[in-house]
């Protein structure tokens, strides 16, 4: 499937701000795989989009993003995703969504979720035992249909926000559905 950039109603959330407990509290972003910081193998990874918001605190980088934070801070993966949502500034057919700690998802990774998601309101990248993970694509209006108020939004789990969805779990190639957790993830990788 071919998403030429800027043309697809593609935009991207790469979530990087949580606090990285099991990696003694490191800045999973600047955290470095093959000499490259882990955002930066995140941004390559949505390079299809027309437009990425990193919610984490601002660092270089070699692409265009914005970057933003939610608030109160660490309010987890759904209050990430809905504010980095509201910080783009193009109007997403489709929103993709990505942890800053899987380094090996790549471009075709995302044009094999939106190949999936046709028909459905998303696809997910999993990881080699069928668990989803925090690589995929959403309708975005069926995401702003679901989206809970501001409190609500803090805390709640990923899984129950999407509960009601259509989503189909798209089985990782290769390693691409590994994610770094700790010291010994990023070793083993």
């Amino acid at each position: 499937m071919d998403l030429p950039p800027g043309t697809t109603g593609f935009c991207a959330v790469l979530l990087a701000g949580g606090r990285a407990a099991r990696l003694d509290g490191a800045d999973k972003a600047s955290v470095e795989y093959h000499g490259r910081t882990l955002l930066e193998h995140a941004i390559e990874a949505l390079m299809d989009a027309s437009e990425v918001v990193v919610v984490g605190d601002p660092v270089p980088t070699t692409r265009p993003v914005t970057f933003t934070r939610e608030s109160p801070r660490y309010g987890g993966p759904v209050a990430a995703l809905l504010t980095g949502r509201d910080a783009l500034v193009r109007v997403p057919r489709t929103l993709g969504i990505l942890a800053v700690d899987m380094p090996l998802v790549t471009p075709w990774t995302f044009r094999r979720l939106h190949e999936a998601a046709v028909g459905h309101d998303g696809a997910f990248l999993t990881d080699r035992d069928g668990h989803r993970q925090l690589a995929g694509v959403l309708d975005a209006a069926t995401l702003d249909a679901i989206r809970p108020d501001h409190e609500a939004q803090h805390g709640m789990a990923l899984r129950r926000l999407l509960a009601d969805l259509d989503l189909v779990h798209v089985p990782p190639e290769g390693g691409e559905g590994r994610d770094v957790d700790t010291w010994e993830d990023l070793r083993d990788l």
